[in-house]
C-alpha cells in the first residue's frame, strides 16, 4: 500500500496486519480440519461428507492465498511457521476424536461460525478505509457463510436419516 493511500485509508495498517495473520492462521487450520476430516469421516452419508470436507479444504486454501497475498501488498509478513497458527488463531483447531459424519460436521461448523464473525469483523474494520482488503475479506466471508450453510444442511439430513430430528 503506497504512503499516500495509507494516509488517506486513515487506518492502523499494522493492526490490520495482525487481524490478517490472525486469519491465515485460522485458514490454514481450518484447510487442515476439513483435510483430516475427509480422511476419517465415517458413518450416515460418509462419501458425500468426504466430498464436502474435500470442497471446502480447496476453498479454504485458497482463502489462505489471498490472506498471504493481501497481507504481501500492505508491506506484512505471512506467519512463517505452523507452529504459530494454534498460537496466532481464535478459531481453534478441535482435533476429531469421534470420526462420525455427524461429530466431525458439528465441530466443523462451529469452525465456520468463528470464521464468520473473524470476516465480519474484518469488513468492519475496512469498510470505507480500504476497499482492496474490504473486497477480499467480503469474498471470503461469502464462502464462510456458504459453508455454513452447507454444513447445517448436511447436519440436519443425517439427523433426519437417523430419525435425530
Amino acid at each position: 500500500m503506497s504512503d499516500i493511500a495509507i494516509k488517506i485509508c486513515d487506518l492502523d495498517v499494522k493492526k490490520l496486519n495482525e487481524e490478517l495473520n490472525e486469519a491465515l492462521a485460522e485458514e490454514w487450520l481450518a484447510y487442515y480440519q476439513y483435510w483430516v476430516g475427509a480422511q476419517v469421516a465415517q458413518g450416515v452419508q460418509d462419501a458425500l461428507v468426504r466430498d464436502e470436507f474435500m470442497e471446502h479444504a480447496k476453498e479454504e486454501l485458497e482463502h489462505a492465498e489471498k490472506i498471504a497475498k493481501r497481507l504481501a501488498e500492505l508491506g506484512g509478513i505471512p506467519l512463517t511457521h505452523p507452529n504459530q497458527w494454534e498460537k496466532k488463531a481464535k478459531c481453534k483447531y478441535e482435533e476429531p476424536k469421534d470420526f462420525s459424519s455427524l461429530k466431525l460436521l458439528e465441530q466443523n461448523l462451529a469452525s465456520e461460525r468463528c470464521a464468520i464473525m473473524r470476516y465480519q469483523k474484518i469488513c468492519e474494520q475496512t469498510h470505507g478505509k480500504d476497499y482492496i482488503t474490504f473486497d477480499m475479506a467480503l469474498s471470503i466471508l461469502k464462502d464462510e457463510v456458504e459453508h455454513e450453510q452447507d454444513l447445517d444442511g448436511l447436519i440436519c439430513s443425517i439427523k433426519a436419516k437417523c430419525g435425530k430430528i
